[in-house]
Formats: structure tokens, C-alpha cells, sequence
């Protein structure tokens, strides 16, 4: 679903991402793991062109989009949840919701799902994002993310800062997305076991490069853990 080859990107003269080349398939759930700062976020940035890439090339279902803006990017089914969630705090839950239908024309509903998967979202349509708990923001960033139905998601670190109730529930929903099989899942973290317990595939990072990557069955005796160990 998503193949990237060779792609580098630097930050005036510091060289960010090496050479990164990464294949996320469809129906599957690829984790991307490292320790803060080796480039995981800014990758995440340049896959939805948010970033240049300098060289290289990134393609989604085989269509080239390295030099596509965001919004073509989201028409074509590619969903980011960012590190931070970044709700837009002054508008409701509902209006939150709404935006996440902008690539879907005028006239398109909330798919009603995202009340089962959320239940807390539906009591609280029209509180502000910014009146939300940590964890309720979060669950309102993917779920505005899902609005779109799209065919790969992406989420940059959706544990950080989260309660552990509100891990499980989202641990939960990502399980679900992942069985029913019609989209691609790139999920971005540092919590080692909760990567594990959703992982089909793996790819760990290490001062802007993919330095192992694999099956996730083998991710114990790839020794993941020890390279991704804060």
C-alpha cells in the first residue's frame, strides 16, 4: 500500500532520514519504533508532504506522490493522527468530526461506527475539543482521522501522555481496524509492548535510518526491545 525508496530530508545542513526505504502492506499493521529524536516524526511529516523530501521516493497503492500536497494526499485515502493529536480546541466534538469529512464532498455523513468505536464521543458532541481529558482528545483525533474512511492510517505515537484505560480502548480499536482488512495501519511508537501486541511488521530507526526491519513474530529474537530501550 505504501513503498518508500531512498528518501533523505535534511534540516538546513543536519541530514534527518538516511536513505529510508520502508514498505508497509495493506491489511496489516506496521510499527515503527525508536528512541526520541532519531527522525520518526519528521518521516511521518514527509509521508504526508507536510515536509520536502530531498531525494527519494514515496508511492501509495503504486502512485507516485512524493511531490503531492497534503490534501492530495488525504483525497487519496492516506489519514494522519500527528503526535499531539491536534484537535482544533475552540471547535466542539461535533464540528472536530466535521473536518474530518473534508475529502469526502459536500453532504457526507459522520459514519456512525465512530460512535461504537468511541462511545465517550457521542456524550459529548458538543463540548469543545479543548474541555476534553488527554485520552479523549486522542480518541477524537482518530476518530476524526477515520471520518474519512481511509485506506492507510497513520498514528505518531497515539499512548504519549495517555491513562492506561484509555491505552487499552485504543488498543482495542486499532485490533479491530486491523481485522477487518481494508486498510494499512503505520503506527508510530516508543511503548515497546503495546507496539508488540499489535504488530504484523516492524521497522526500527536509529539516527534517521531504518536499521532492522521484519516480521513482527520475530521482533523477540530480533532483539527489538534492546534497540529501542530509553
Amino acid at each position: 500500500m505504501l513503498k518508500l525508496g531512498g528518501v533523505n530530508q535534511f534540516y538546513g545542513g543536519s541530514h534527518i532520514l538516511r536513505n529510508v526505504s520502508l514498505e508497509v502492506p495493506h491489511a496489516a499493521v506496521t510499527v515503527l519504533l525508536g528512541r526520541n529524536g532519531v527522525g520518526k516524526s519528521t518521516l511521518l511529516r514527509c509521508l504526508m508532504g507536510v515536509l520536502p523530501i530531498r531525494s527519494g521516493r514515496i508511492e501509495f497503492d503504486g502512485q507516485t506522490i512524493s511531490h503531492l500536497p497534503p490534501e492530495r494526499r488525504a483525497a487519496l485515502g492516506i489519514a494522519y493522527v500527528p503526535q499531539g493529536r491536534e484537535i482544533f480546541a475552540r471547535l466542539t466534538v461535533l464540528e472536530n468530526l466535521r473536518m474530518g469529512l473534508a475529502t469526502a464532498g459536500r453532504g457526507a455523513d459522520i459514519p456512525a461506527e465512530l460512535f461504537e468505536l468511541f462511545p465517550v464521543l457521542r456524550a459529548m458532541l458538543n463540548r469543545r475539543g479543548g474541555d476534553l481529558s488527554g485520552g479523549q482528545q486522542q480518541q477524537l483525533a482518530i476518530a476524526r482521522a477515520l471520518a474519512m474512511r481511509p485506506r492507510l492510517l497513520i498514528l505518531d505515537e497515539p499512548t504519549e501522555g495517555i491513562q492506561p484505560s484509555i491505552i487499552k480502548d485504543i488498543e482495542r480499536v486499532i485490533r479491530l481496524l486491523a481485522s477487518r482488512g481494508d486498510m494499512a495501519i503505520l503506527l508510530v511508537e516508543q511503548y515497546y509492548d503495546f507496539a508488540r501486541a499489535l504488530a504484523d511488521h516492524y521497522a526500527v530507526m536509529s539516527r534517521g535510518e531504518v536499521i532492522r526491519s521484519g516480521l513482527a513474530a520475530n521482533m523477540e529474537r530480533d532483539k527489538v526491545r534492546d534497540m529501542v530501550a530509553i
